[in-house]
C-alpha cells in the first residue's frame, strides 16, 4: 500500500553564508528532507528574493559529492585517497595526537583556521575560537575581510551603523564606492534601484565596469588602489568652492582646518595624473555629490584591498559630515550596520582563555607559517580548518600548498566536500549545513537579527561544529561550563538580550518570527542619526583629524610583520597613500610584470562555495581574464585564446575575454574557482603584504603578466 506523503512544513532560516544580505530564509520540509527554500517574504530586506546561489540551496544539501563519513588518509597529501573511519577513531586520534603534541612541544606548535564560511553565532564562531584558546595554541590573527575599513571608520565616526541601509530609499545621490552590489549585495541593490528609479543619480566607482557600473548612471573608473587621490581631490573642490556645510563642521567635526589646509595641493588636476580621472570629471562629481541632498556614499569592503586603502576609506567617510549629509534622513555612509548588533563577543570567543605570551600568526600568512618563511620560535605541527578554504580564499596559495604537503603537519580538516584543502586532510571530519542545526546568523548588513531552525537530521554522520568542539573539549578535558552548553544556552548567552536594542526580543520571539528589527535606529526609514553628530567617539563628533593613533599590530611576532613597527603611529590626517605594486610606484617590478589585477567575487559562486556545483558553475562559466584589446594585441592574445597569469608568487590559466569593461593596464580575474578543477586560482599570484592599517589584505595591489597558455 503507498504512504501518503506527509504535508508540507515550513520553517524559519538564515543564509549561513558570507555575505552582507544575511537573507532570512523559509525552508520548506516533508518526509524529514529539505525539499525547497525561498526568501522569506515578509522580510523588508529579504523580501522573497534569494541570489542565484541560494535559490536552490536544497540541493547543496543533498549533492552527491557531499562528505558523509568521517576519513581518514590513506595516501599521498593532495592524492585525495581515504578510508571510512568512526567518528570515536576520528576525535580519538585527533585528540591523542594534539595531546602527544602539547606534551613534546606546547600548545603554540598546534593553530586553528577559520573564517565565516559559516556566518552562525554557534556554528561559525563558537566553540573552535573558545577551544583554541582554552588549549593556548598559536592564535590565527584573522584580518581577511574588513579589517582595514573598520579601523578606519573607526577612526573617523566610531562603532556607529552609519545609514540605515534602508533609507538608501530616501537618497538623492548614491555613490556605491568598490562594491559590486548587484553581485555581492543584491537586496541592498534593490533599494538602490528603486531609489534610483524615482530620480536618484547612481554613481558607482570601481576600477572596472562590473554589473553594478553598468547599472549606474555614471560610472567612474580609477586606477586600482588611487581612490584616496579620488576623495581627496573631493575634498579640495568641495572647500575650495565653499560647498562645506560650515554649521555642521563647526558644531560636530573636529579637524577641519587642518583638513583644509592638507586638501590645498590634492586638486583635481593632482588627482587626475594619479587616478587617470579627468579633472573637470571630478569637479563635477564633488560639486554633484554636494548640492544633491540626501547623499549617500556605500563603502564597499574592495576598497581595502591596496596599501593605501584604509586612508582612501578615512578619506571618503570625511565626506558626509564635510557637506551635512548626516541631517538628512538617507544621507550619509554605510559601512557594516554589525556595529549595532549586540553579539556577545567575549562569551563566543573566550578571548580571556588565552594565555599571556600566546604567538600571533595573521591567517593571510598562513603559507609563511607552514613553510617556516615566518622564524616561529615553536614551528607548526598541526593546524585545523573549519568554516574556511585557504588554498582557493588565502593569498600565496603555492606557499600554503607546499606547507600542507609536509608529512609531519597533522592536518585536520571539517568540511561540506572534499575541497581543495580537504584533499591535504589527515582526518577529514563531516560538517552539517544550514538546515541541519539551530543557530542565529550574524548580520554585518542590515539591522536584523535572523534565525535559524535546524529542521532536518544531517546525512550520514554529518556533525554541526559546535558539536564536533563539544566532543573534542570533553576528550581534552576542558571543563568550562560553556563546552557543555547546548546550541540553545549558546544562543541564550551569545546575544545580549536585556539590551536596549533588543527591546521586546528574546530568544522565544526569534523562534516564532524568524527575524526582528533591532530597535538601534528607532522605526525605520525615519531616523537621521547624526543630523547632530552623537557619533559613539571620544568627543561625540565625526573625527577629520584623529592625534596619537598608533597602528594595530598584534602579539610578540609583530617585528616580522614588514613595514610596521610596534606602536607606528598612523598619519592624523587622511590623504593618498600609494600602492606598493603599480607601474608608477615599483617601475622595476612592473618592467617585469606591467598589468594590474583586480580578482572581485564571482557572480556565481559565493568565495569558494558553489564552485563545484554543476549548475553554479555553469552560470559563472570558466575561469576567465578580462583584458583590454590593446593589452590582448601586444600579446598575441585573442577572444577565446587559453592564456597563463603569473608573477613570482605562482600562475594560474583563464579564458581571454577581451573587452572595454577594462582599461588598459588592468586585468580581471573572479575569485572561487576550485584549483582541483582548474589549471591554479587567482590568489595563486596574491601577495600576503598587509596593507596600510589593520592587517589588512592587498589582494588588489599586484602587478602580473599575460601570456598564451
Amino acid at each position: 500500500m503507498n504512504q501518503i506523503a506527509e504535508e508540507i512544513q515550513t520553517f524559519h532560516g538564515g543564509c549561513p553564508h558570507d555575505c552582507p544580505d544575511t537573507c532570512s530564509m523559509q525552508f520548506k520540509v516533508q518526509d524529514e528532507k529539505l525539499i525547497g527554500v525561498r526568501g522569506n517574504p515578509d522580510h523588508p530586506m529579504t523580501q522573497g528574493g534569494l541570489c542565484v546561489k541560494l535559490k536552490d540551496y536544497e540541493k547543496r544539501h543533498y549533492h552527491p559529492d557531499r562528505l558523509l563519513y568521517p576519513l581518514k588518509r590513506t595516501g599521498p597529501k593532495g592524492s585525495k585517497q581515504f578510508k571510512r573511519i568512526s567518528w570515536d577513531e576520528a576525535l580519538d586520534e585527533i585528540s591523542n595526537k594534539w595531546k602527544a603534541i602539547i606534551a613534546s612541544d606546547g600548545p603554540h606548535a598546534i593553530i586553528p583556521n577559520s573564517y565565516l564560511g559559516n556566518q552562525g553565532l554557534v556554528h561559525g564562531l563558537n566553540g573552535g575560537d573558545a577551544f583554541f584558546n582554552r588549549m593556548g595554541a598559536t592564535v590565527c590573527e584573522r584580518t581577511f575581510c574588513g579589517e582595514g575599513s573598520c579601523t578606519a571608520w573607526l577612526l573617523t565616526v566610531g562603532p556607529t551603523a552609519g545609514v540605515d541601509p534602508e533609507s538608501f530609499s530616501h537618497s538623492k545621490y548614491i555613490v556605491i564606492w568598490a562594491c559590486n552590489s548587484v553581485s555581492t549585495n543584491l537586496h541592498h541593490w534593490r533599494i538602490i534601484n528603486e531609489a534610483q528609479k524615482n530620480g536618484a543619480k547612481v554613481v558607482v566607482i570601481d576600477s572596472y565596469a562590473s554589473k553594478t557600473a553598468k547599472e549606474a548612471d555614471w560610472h567612474i573608473a580609477p586606477k586600482p588602489g588611487t581612490d584616496g587621490a579620488l576623495a581627496m581631490a573631493m575634498i579640495n573642490v568641495i572647500i575650495s568652492e565653499g560647498l562645506q556645510d560650515q554649521d555642521y563642521i563647526d558644531n560636530y567635526t573636529v579637524g577641519y582646518a587642518e583638513l583644509a589646509e592638507r586638501a590645498k595641493t590634492r586638486t583635481p588636476e593632482w588627482a587626475e595624473e594619479i587616478t587617470g580621472i579627468p579633472a573637470d570629471d571630478i569637479r563635477k562629481f564633488a560639486r554633484e555629490y554636494a548640492t544633491t541632498p540626501p547623499a549617500a556614499i556605500r563603502l564597499g569592503v574592495a576598497l581595502e584591498r591596496t596599501y593605501g586603502g584604509s586612508q582612501a576609506i578615512r578619506a571618503a567617510t570625511c565626506l558626509p559630515a564635510l557637506i551635512g549629509a548626516w541631517r538628512h534622513v538617507g544621507g550619509g555612509a554605510l559601512q557594516f550596520p554589525v556595529w549595532e548588533h549586540p553579539y556577545k563577543f567575549d562569551v563566543i570567543c573566550r578571548p580571556d582563555l588565552i594565555p599571556e605570551g600566546t604567538p600571533v600568526v595573521n591567517n593571510l600568512q598562513i603559507g609563511r607559517a607552514l613553510t617556516g618563511e615566518l622564524q616561529l620560535e615553536t614551528p607548526i605541527q598541526s593546524m585545523m580548518v573549519w568554516n574556511t578554504n585557504p588554498i582557493t580564499q588565502s593569498p600565496e596559495t603555492d606557499k600554503i600548498i607546499k606547507g600542507l604537503e609536509r608529512e609531519d603537519l597533522f592536518l585536520v580538516v571539517a568540511e561540506h566536500f572534499i575541497s581543495d584543502t580537504a584533499t591535504y586532510a589527515d582526518i577529514l571530519l563531516p560538517a552539517a549545513m544550514g538546515a541541519e542545526m539551530e543557530d542565529m546568523i550574524l548580520s554585518w548588513g542590515h539591522l536584523y537579527l535572523t534565525y535559524n531552525t535546524k529542521c532536518i537530521e544531517p546525512p550520514g554522520e554529518a556533525k554541526p561544529n559546535n558539536e564536533i568542539f563539544r566532543q573534542l573539549a570533553k576528550r581534552m578535558g576542558y571543563e568550562e561550563e560553556n563546552f557543555k552548553w547546548s546550541d540553545t544556552e549558546c544562543l541564550e548567552n551569545y546575544v545580549d538580550w536585556d539590551s536596549p536594542t533588543c527591546e521586546g526580543i528574546d530568544l522565544a520571539y526569534m523562534r516564532e518570527h524568524g527575524f526582528a528589527r533591532l530597535k538601534a535606529f528607532g522605526d525605520k526609514d525615519v531616523r537621521a542619526r547624526h543630523a547632530k553628530g552623537e557619533f559613539p567617539t571620544p568627543t561625540g563628533k565625526c573625527h577629520f583629524m584623529v592625534e596619537g593613533a598608533t597602528n594595530f599590530v598584534a602579539g610578540p611576532f609583530r617585528q616580522m610583520y614588514e613595514g610596521f613597527q610596534p606602536g607606528e603611529a598612523l598619519d592624523s590626517l587622511p590623504d593618498y597613500l600609494a600602492s606598493r605594486e603599480t607601474p608608477e610606484t615599483n617601475s622595476e617590478l612592473a618592467a617585469k610584470y606591467p598589468l594590474n589585477i583586480i580578482s572581485p567575487k564571482s557572480h556565481g559562486f559565493l568565495n569558494s562555495c558553489y564552485a563545484n556545483v554543476e549548475d553554479k558553475i555553469k552560470r559563472q562559466g570558466e575561469q576567465f581574464v578580462l583584458i583590454n584589446e590593446l593589452d590582448a594585441v601586444t600579446r598575441g592574445v585573442k577572444e577565446g585564446d587559453q592564456v597563463r597569469v603569473f608573477n613570482d608568487r605562482g600562475a594560474f590559466e583563464g579564458v581571454a575575454k577581451i573587452s572595454e569593461d577594462v582599461n588598459s593596464g588592468i586585468i580581471v580575474a573572479t575569485l572561487g574557482y576550485w584549483r582541483q578543477l582548474n589549471n591554479g586560482t587567482v590568489n595563486c599570484i596574491s601577495s600576503a603584504e598587509f596593507g596600510d592599517m589593520g592587517h589588512s589584505t592587498t589582494f588588489s595591489d599586484n602587478l602580473v603578466e599575460v601570456s598564451l597558455a
